[in-house]
């Protein structure tokens, strides 16, 4: 059920399709498991139907539309672009949108091996988004401040599932982010919420980036996080020394949101464990792996010039 209380079916998709777009209508029409935001369907095998669940699922789905196109093109991997939008009806009370489906499987359900190209394909990706972002660019809402900002969010997560015996660790390393030099270049593109649900795997390595609902303007340290929550362990030297232009305070800024992220998912798979709403399975183990490449990398040091 959505925040609105209607039950997305395969026949409520078919039926917006045809009333909306019915040269779509004859593809065939499959759930895909996960989400969060967004309930999707496999439209077909190129596109993907993305319908919202939640009362901010619309207002994403609509940052989507507008940027995505804008930024597709200069990206170096795969990522959706919407090609349908589907409007509010009797059926349907909110926006909904058709867009391209990027193969490949979520890292949370199948593992990098091949870590060298991916660090070289995360670097180049973000290198080519992380540049400076209009005027009138995306705001953060809940995320892309200065870590110093987020200290009440990071100790709810702390509290809640910290690990024993790593407790000291975990709170230093988030205690060297929060000292760290605020962000003082321009607000660049930011994916903002970059973990193994939202980037997909090919052949052992990155083939996709999804899901940009949380789009932003801001401090690229938020998804330079993803050294250590997407990219297996003894890489993150090599995707800094990539990405280039990283300095040490933006990598310890960095280090610190990677530990927030991890006990994020460790949460969110202890309430999928439970059955709790929300909850995803498959993402405590990814959140465990990744605070434990945290934990076992010192600070990396940005790279020469």
């Amino acid at each position: 059920m959505t925040d609105f209380e209607i039950e997305i079916t395969a026949d409520l998709v078919r039926g917006l399709l045809q009333e909306q777009h019915p040269d779509l209508a004859r593809l065939a029409v499959r759930e895909v498991e996960g989400g969060w935001d967004n309930q999707q369907w496999r439209l077909g095998d190129e596109l993907v139907v993305r319908m919202p669940r939640t009362e901010r699922a619309p207002e994403l789905q609509r940052k989507e539309r507008r940027w995505l196109p804008v930024l597709a093109p200069r990206l170096s991997l795969p990522v959706p672009n919407p090609v349908r939008a589907g409007e509010p009806s009797e059926r349907f009370p909110k926006p909904w949108t058709v867009m391209t489906w990027v193969p490949g499987e979520p890292l949370d359900r199948t593992p990098i091996s091949r870590g060298e190209h991916a660090a070289d394909a995360l670097a180049d990706f973000l290198r080519a988004l992380h540049v400076r972002a209009p005027a009138d660019a995306p705001a953060a809402s809940d995320r892309g401040g200065h870590p110093g900002a987020h200290t009440e969010g990071f100790g709810h997560l702390f509290d809640a599932v910290v690990p024993d015996g790593v407790a000291d660790d975990v709170r230093a390393v988030w205690d060297q982010a929060v000292a760290a030099p605020e962000w003082e270049g321009p607000p660049v593109w930011v994916h903002g919420d970059l973990h193994p649900a939202n980037v997909v795997v090919s052949d052992g390595t990155l083939s996709g980036v999804i899901d940009f609902g949380d789009l932003f303007a801001g401090d690229p340290a938020w998804d330079l996080a993803a050294a250590w929550v997407v990219l297996p362990e003894g890489v993150d030297a090599r995707f800094f020394d990539a990405y280039g232009g990283a300095d040490e305070a933006m990598i310890r800024r960095a280090r610190g949101l990677a530990a927030m992220k991890s006990l994020f998912l460790m949460l969110m798979g202890r309430n999928g464990d439970q059955g709790l709403p929300g909850g995803k399975p498959t993402w405590g183990p990814a959140g465990r792996t990744a605070l434990d490449r945290v934990l076992r990398t010192g600070v990396v040091r940005a790279p020469r010039p």
